[in-house]
């Protein structure tokens, strides 16, 4: 009988307690409302809001609930709360901790008790510690004022510039636009770089898989890309680094700087890239999230300003690595090769909301690394089928000093149809292709036997590829502080009819080195008549 007596002495205690704070939390939100029923149905109001408008308040949401820690394995946290539980997704923040710690709500446990994902590290958190239910998803800053500056998967700085002082903040959990506002054209995003404009061309909008090695020159593209997505389109740039080295997400920010893509102090409103970092060191929670943090900065851009925006990711295998981690910290049961059973429903989220509106487009190039080169992986492999192109970066092409070593004949691309591109373009990309694939199958007869030995049409053929390989490189504009020598942005046009004129034979007479490292075909035409005079200068 005591022991009933004290139990129902306890819960109408509780029971108080909870009316008390229900009350005050009321009249601090609502001071003109009165009642529960008034709050209940203000509070759904505010959560999950999925228009653009009300999901970009720079005000954040007053805290709509307290609860307790009541478990700490690791990255997972179980809170206890007295009144009603927070939905999924929604991120709760600790109080009084040495840090600011954000756990994002994934599973419901019963006994008013959920289960939580910690977004960085948990240690020293105790049991007992008070978290606060702040009744919306995980907000970062969004806007112009991103530009320039490194946050973290939760939106805090972390390049010691200051805060980011953003007008605006917009949920990282987001529906794909609808199909009313997607757009369904099928256009080219012309980059300026030859190679990849003619063979392998990217669609505005579209997913770009980038295959490549260390020291192949891939930092170098990203940022050539970068900086003629800006110049030739006025549009913006997004790098999420996730789950890769600390020491290169460093090196690739200094070289942005130092190459005019980036700058800081007085002149940061001209930079043209925001990069969000959740690197390799972060708890997979942070890891699972990064992308959808630089995600959400891109969209806001594309919806909100109609820009063309270039989302990077680096790299998206890793994107899955982590969805695997905290899938295994659930409990889930693991699927095929060990990844979790919700992998295509993963990928699936992020891919989706990367397209084009009738506002404006998010061009998404993802680094892939594949496990033990094994291409039917279950992480590489549901990743291809979101994949419009692939851009490959060859070594053996960097070795021969040609500059971007992009692989022509493994780099493919959907938008390489006549019925999108033109007649003239897919003609003369496939000739190119061709020459080349010929080129390559006679190096073994060339190695073994010698140019004399081959027939007058095979030399022809070997004379025009060689041209044709040094008029795929290019001088970067990001690389004249390295190179010295100015950068070339190549209008399509001009592109095809280089490589036309090549292929017809227009330009049998000029030697191989005036084609390399050149921009259009008039500059070739200029460095062989500087050639030839410099030629006459030294005879005589």
């Amino acid at each position: 009988m005591l022991g009933a007596r004290r139990a129902a002495l306890a819960a109408a205690a509780r029971l108080a307690r909870q009316a008390r704070c229900f009350s005050a939390v009321s009249r601090s939100v609502y001071p003109s409302q009165e009642g529960p029923a008034v709050f209940c149905s203000k509070q759904n109001e505010l959560q999950f809001s999925r228009s653009f408008a009300a999901a970009a308040e720079p005000a954040p949401v007053p805290a709509v609930g307290k609860g307790y820690v009541k478990t700490v394995i690791g990255a997972v946290v179980d809170v206890q709360f007295d009144g009603d539980l927070p939905p999924i997704m929604t991120s709760l923040e600790v109080e009084n901790f040495t840090h600011r710690l954000v756990l994002e709500v994934a599973q419901h446990l019963g006994e008013n008790t959920v289960r939580t994902i910690a977004m960085d590290t948990t240690d020293g958190l105790v049991r007992g510690q008070s978290v606060v239910n702040t009744g919306e998803p995980i907000k970062v800053p969004v806007g112009k004022e991103t530009l320039g500056r490194i946050i973290n998967v939760i939106g805090e700085p972390v390049d010691e510039q200051g805060p980011v002082n953003a007008k605006h903040h917009l949920p990282i959990h987001r529906e794909a636009p609808p199909f009313v506002e997607q757009s369904t054209e099928q256009e080219i995003l012309v980059t300026g770089i030859k190679v990849v404009d003619l063979l392998a061309p990217y669609q505005r909008g579209g997913k770009i898989g980038l295959f490549g090695g260390a020291g192949v020159g891939k930092t170098v593209l990203i940022m050539e890309l970068i900086n003629n997505v800006a110049k030739g389109h006025g549009g913006f740039s997004v790098f999420a680094g996730v789950g890769e080295r600390t020491r290169e997400g460093n090196d690739l920010y200094k070289e942005m700087i130092e190459s005019g893509v980036n700058k800081i102090g007085k002149d940061a409103a001209d930079s043209k890239c925001a990069l969000v970092f959740g690197q390799m060191n972060e708890p997979p929670g942070a890891r699972a999230r990064v992308a959808l943090t630089g995600l959400t900065i891109a969209e806001y851009f594309r919806d909100a300003e109609g820009q063309d925006v270039l989302f990077f990711v680096d790299n998206i295998f890793r994107f899955t690595q982590a969805n695997s981690e905290v899938s295994a910290l659930l409990g889930r049961i693991p699927s095929a090769v060990g990844y979790q059973p919700t992998l295509a429903t993963d990928l699936g989220t992020l891919q989706e909301r990367i397209t084009s509106t009738h506002k404006g487009s998010i061009t998404s190039v993802q680094a892939i690394y594949v496990p033990a080169d094994d291409l039917t992986d279950p992480a590489p492999a549901t990743t291809f089928a979101h994949l419009d192109a692939t851009t490959v970066l060859s070594r053996a092409i960097s070795e021969l000093g040609i500059y971007p070593a992009v692989d022509p004949l493994d780099s493919t691309s959907r938008m390489l149809d006549a019925r999108i591109i033109g007649e003239e373009h897919y003609n003369v990309a496939r000739g190119v292709q061709r020459v080349l694939q010929d080129y390559k199958n006679l190096q073994d007869i060339i190695a073994i036997l010698g140019m004399d030995e081959l027939s007058e049409e095979d030399k022809m053929t070997v004379a025009r590829a060689r041209k044709i390989q040094r008029f795929l490189s290019q001088p970067f504009q990001v690389a004249e502080i390295f190179t010295g020598s100015p950068g070339k942005y190549v209008q399509l046009p001009d592109t095809v009819a280089g490589f036309k004129g090549i292929l017809d034979g227009k330009y049998d007479d000029l030697p191989e080195m005036a084609f390399y490292m050149v921009g259009d075909i008039g500059e070739v035409q200029t460095k062989a008549d500087k050639m030839a005079k410099e030629m006459a200068e030294s005879k005589s």
